[in-house]
């Protein structure tokens, strides 16, 4: 098994795709490390020799990815929060950020499944919620 930036790499995958498995790593990035490191993106992951390794090991040294990333993004939400911008705001509530509705959808957002939506109850059902609430 193939180890890169501390990621496990998928052994039966072409490792253009096993390569995006790495956060950080999109199509566009994974192709231009393997262009740059003249490995063939048809290759499976398991096929490559320790030499091509590292050349795709040096071009992913260019790129945040990983933990790094994952430190830079959060970094960047707490200054958002500490300075009380609307959208550190949003992340502080657990809102959508970037301008979505909340009317209706953001179900994760917003809390799905314990949240119940009651619209209009026929006269038989608010009834029973009434004669079950008075219990």
């Amino acid at each position: 098994m193939i180890r890169i930036a501390g990621v496990d790499l998928p052994e039966n995958k072409k490792i253009e795709f096993a390569l995006q498995s790495i956060y950080g790593v999109g199509p566009k990035i994974a192709g231009q490390i393997l262009q740059e490191a003249n490995v063939d993106p048809n290759k499976r992951s398991h096929q490559l020799n320790n030499d091509e390794i590292n050349r795709i090991q040096r071009g992913l040294d260019r790129y945040p990815v990983e933990g790094d990333l994952r430190r830079t993004i959060n970094d960047h939400i707490e200054r958002l929060k500490r300075i009380r911008a609307y959208r550190g705001i949003r992340h502080m509530q657990k809102l959508p950020v970037r301008g979505q509705r909340t009317r209706t959808n953001s179900r994760n957002a917003r809390g799905g499944v314990r949240r119940r939506t009651v619209g209009a109850l026929s006269k038989e059902m608010a009834q029973k919620l009434e004669e079950s609430a008075g219990k």
